[in-house]
């Protein structure tokens, strides 16, 4: 057993943290003469005492001594300065420090100018993200105020709002989401400097704004979210529709675990309550807006759809029906809806459910196509409509055996090629 401690297999070592890896890619860069520090949300989620998921470094280092210093490095930026190394399983993100040029698109610098970390702080976005970190002692460098807006729990542009906003329309979007992600306030002139370039948003890619409003409205503080967007008048160009001034009802109560097309089907709710003949038309609209995927769009449609069901019609429908609705893949999402919309409903509906589940909701069919041809009758288009007929007898508990359900095929196949009843039947 002798040197066992030297030769542990490296399966059971355990993994280096995100943190240790960024350490690491520091401090190879400290030693090679670059300074180097945490940079943006690290340093701010630090702080706040959350754990950080990733972590970025900041240098003085150019982006081709950067590749000297590392054996795996990825250019992803490097005419922004920017590199991905990989170190001790993980990769992190080195970027030069810079001041941008001009943003002639509105998204992207035209140019940058490899400077210094005051300047490279004043560059970024909003104070509580313009904060570094040296890792080699933890002290926090501060040149744009983030400290006190932290404390403040404020969410403030570095310097002229108007300006950030100008560089990169998509920080508006940022503002709601740190806003309503940490529960902090929009500082007034930024706030001001959002509703006033508000329309500018639309020069962003719909791609863009629908990944910023899916990571808004998938966490808890969705309802904060939703009425932010449409408090500094963003709606308009987000959803592709006319401003909302009513706040968001129902996005706030739904339960936890939803899927996000609920979630968007409950925030189009809030938006167009008594327009339901409008709704599968809404929710094409806000697909193209938030460029959803094909399984986010059904999604939300079929929500929309057992929802309507559920509130005007459930009582209306008969025992097939009901429990071919709540076996459906929609009906957890419209239910979650209608407990966001209505106590009472819900809990009329769900102890239904409950009765109806005595007798089970989704059986499996007494009989298939292959044995009414195996009991003599002819295939051809009535087959569905048999089918269907028999499965809701079987649903409603009114026959129980392969025996009785070919028997009513063969009355149903007479009465429908007829259109008379079969004598006796």
């Amino acid at each position: 057993m002798s040197g066992s401690a030297e030769h542990v297999d490296a399966t059971t070592r355990p993994k280096a943290s995100v943190r240790d890896a960024a350490l690491k890619v520091a401090d190879e860069l400290h030693k090679a003469g670059f300074q180097s520090l945490f940079a943006g949300g690290c340093v701010r989620d630090k702080l706040l005492g959350v754990e950080p998921a990733e972590y970025d470094v900041a240098t003085d280092a150019r982006p081709e001594q950067v590749e000297q210093v590392f054996r795996k490095v990825q250019k992803v930026g490097e005419s922004f300065g920017v590199m991905l190394v990989r170190l001790l399983g993980h990769t992190i993100e080195v970027a030069t420090f810079r001041t941008d040029g001009v943003y002639s698109d509105g998204r992207h610098p035209d140019d940058v100018t490899f400077s210094d970390a005051e300047h490279d702080a004043r560059r970024r976005d909003f104070t509580i993200n313009g904060m570094f970190e040296d890792p080699r002692t933890g002290e926090v460098v501060d040149y744009v105020g983030g400290r006190a807006d932290l404390a403040n729990r404020m969410i403030r542009a570095i310097g002229d709002p108007a300006a950030r906003l100008r560089e990169d329309h998509l920080r508006m979007l940022r503002a709601v989401r740190f806003a309503a992600r940490l529960g902090f306030e929009i500082e007034e002139q930024t706030a001001e400097a959002i509703r006033a370039a508000a329309g500018d948003l639309r020069g962003v890619s719909r791609e863009r704004i629908g990944q910023e409003i899916k990571k808004m409205l998938t966490h808890v503080n969705r309802a904060v979210a939703a009425w932010e967007v449409q408090y500094l008048g963003l709606d308009p160009a987000v959803l592709e529709e006319p401003h909302c001034d009513e706040a968001p009802q129902r996005v706030g109560k739904l339960i936890d675990g939803v899927a996000y097309a609920t979630i968007l089907a409950a925030w189009l709710l809030d938006r167009h309550p008594a327009e339901p003949e409008y709704w599968p038309r809404l929710a094409d609209r806000w697909c193209g807006a938030l460029m959803l995927s094909n399984d986010e769009h059904e999604g939300m449609k079929g929500a929309l759809s057992a929802y309507r069901t559920l509130m005007n019609e459930w009582d209306r429908l008969g025992v097939a029906r009901q429990k071919r609705l709540a076996a459906s893949q929609p009906f957890e999402a419209g239910l979650a809806l209608v407990l966001a919309t209505d106590n009472d409903r819900f809990i009329q509906i769900k102890r239904r459910v409950e009765q109806l589940e005595k007798t089970g909701l989704a059986p499996v069919p007494l009989i298939n196509g292959d044995d009414l041809i195996e009991a003599g009758l002819e295939p051809g288009p009535l087959f569905g409509r048999l089918l269907d007929s028999i499965y809701d007898a079987q649903l409603e508990d009114t026959i129980h055996s392969r025996e009785e359900a070919l028997s009513m095929a063969r009355a149903l196949q007479w009465t429908l090629e007829t259109g008379v009843r079969r004598p006796g039947e």
